[in-house]
């Protein structure tokens, strides 16, 4: 006689995850769970809602890179678990970011001997090469005021106002004023004569963008440099330099090498360059080079032993991955000088191929520059009806994420949208995206105004408290569809006294 056996709820041969009873209850949202679950379980429970992000690739607002060949995938996978502070436990990883550093000091031209290390570090991104950068030059300053028995409380930094936040954030943490240079419209970067004006004698140090966030446009370093030296001598001074060139370090000198803007600048003491933006790196990687050893004071290094032998460390951060490095250091050998000049010249004519499209509906000001970092900053030409966030808004809809900002003092009533051309951002793309945002365009001519809409909604406002009024005549309230419709009227009439007046839809 054969026996047959009911499979029980609990049998863990039931192994559908999507069968089990882990999908049919909340997750714990603030406290850890009493009980363990699945492991496959946990993996779909968490990658189902990581579906709800964005797609990286159609992430326009970021310069971070979001595409590595799969070789090198394989390499950070393999070093996933190793911590890059243990330098004697992991020599090779520790050589091969002395490597790193020593090839970007020498791209950015760096006063080296041939056979003299340069002097840098990798840091997780330039937020953090900005302040061990920011770090030094505070300290020089101190130094020498010290010695010279004068006041050393009130340390400044001049910089343009279109800095990245990580700036502001380095004065309000280390007790750092800074002294901004105001934009205005249509010249969306330092000025660097104004820049030398507030100068002092208590200023650390003038910060340069080679990249800027808000257009990709480059600073003048080269006329901050021959400015600040004429200061320097009249004033008896030594105000130096440092280049924040985050987005345009492994830009320029592929695409622009006759650009002076690094160390061939004499008062330029120090770079920083984020591996994760054009260095072709996933997040986060950054590198801060400096000119010589004298720029980096010694008091800032830091020897610890307790890891194995004796090992200097200047961060903010101690523990942290090795894998980026290595990705750095596969990138810097496998492209070479070659590889990095034909991504950026794909790049740049990416760009091309999207700011002339954009040019062709007509319906933009372009604010970006051909010179920079290849991106398209741009405005409408008319945002009265409707405006730059709504156009980032609906572009949503089609999946592609384009920032709508604002631009800085003194240029505030500008606002922008920005789309950055990263290594994998093809003409196809490019071109997809030109058409999307004309469906856009097509979509928001159609739709009432936003202030004839919002006149419309205080008048029913107002026709509301008269509801309210004891005695005051019966209104009748409007449906939503009669509010549409009224709405849709109100708009086509505008549209038509538009069409006989100047012609302008």
């Amino acid at each position: 006689m054969v026996l047959s056996k009911t499979v029980s709820q609990s049998d863990v041969s039931v192994h559908s995850t999507f069968a089990s009873r882990y999908v049919r209850a909340s997750l714990p949202r603030f406290q850890i769970p009493e009980n363990s679950i699945p492991k496959e379980a946990a993996y779909q429970i968490i990658n189902d809602e990581l579906m709800l992000d964005g797609n990286p690739r159609l992430n326009l607002a970021s310069f971070v890179t979001t595409w590595m060949e799969p070789e090198c995938d394989k390499l950070i996978m393999a070093a996933i678990n190793k911590n890059y502070v243990d330098m004697d436990e992991y020599p090779v990883t520790t050589e091969l970011q002395n490597r790193c550093v020593n090839m970007i000091a020498h791209l950015f031209n760096a006063p080296l001997g041939e056979s003299e290390p340069a002097v840098g570090v990798g840091t997780v991104g330039s937020s953090e090469a900005i302040m061990l950068a920011g770090l030094a030059f505070k300290r020089r300053w101190q130094n020498k005021r010290k010695a010279q028995g004068l006041p050393y409380d009130k340390p400044n930094i001049v910089t343009g106002a279109n800095v990245q936040v990580c700036w502001e954030k380095f004065a309000r943490y280390f007790e750092v004023e800074l002294k901004e240079v105001k934009l205005r419209e249509g010249y969306y970067v330092m000025d660097p004569e104004i820049a030398v004006q507030l100068v002092d004698e208590n200023t650390i140090c003038v910060a340069a963008i080679l990249g800027s966030t808000l257009n990709g446009e480059f600073e003048d370093v080269k006329l901050l440099n021959d400015l600040l030296i004429q200061k320097n001598k009249e004033t008896g001074w030594d105000t130096p330099i440092h280049v924040d060139a985050a987005s345009g370090g492994f830009i320029a000198p592929f695409l622009y090498p006759e650009l002076e803007w690094d160390f061939r600048l004499p008062l330029v003491k120090s770079i920083n360059v984020s591996g994760h933006k054009y260095g072709l790196v996933y997040a986060g990687i950054g590198w801060v080079i400096w000119r010589s050893k004298e720029d980096l004071p010694e008091e800032l290094i830091f020897h610890i032993n307790y890891l194995g032998a004796d090992q200097p460390t200047f961060t903010l951060n101690f523990s942290k991955g090795s894998s980026q490095v290595i990705a750095q250091y596969y990138q810097l050998i496998r492209l070479g000088y070659e590889g990095y000049r034909n991504v950026m010249e794909n790049c740049i004519e990416n760009m091309m191929v999207l700011k002339e499209g954009l040019e062709k509906t007509g319906r933009f000001n372009i604010i970006s520059k051909d010179q920079g970092v290849p991106l398209v900053a741009f405005s409408l030409k008319y945002n009265k009806n409707h405006n730059e966030f709504e156009v980032s808004d609906l572009l949503r809809r089609f999946g592609w994420i384009v920032p709508a900002y604002t631009m800085p003092p003194d240029a505030q009533h500008i606002t922008v949208l920005r789309v950055v051309i990263r290594e994998d951002f093809s003409r196809t793309l490019a071109e997809r995206l030109v058409i999307d945002i004309q469906k856009v365009l097509h979509e928001l001519d159609a739709l009432p105004s936003k202030l004839l809409t919002a006149k419309i909604s205080v008048t029913t406002d107002v026709d509301k408290e008269i509801d309210q009024v004891p005695g005051s005549p019966v209104i009748a309230k409007k449906s939503a569809l009669e509010m549409q419709r009224e709405i849709t009227d109100v708009w086509k009439k505008f549209v038509l006294e538009r069409k006989k007046t100047n012609g302008v839809c």
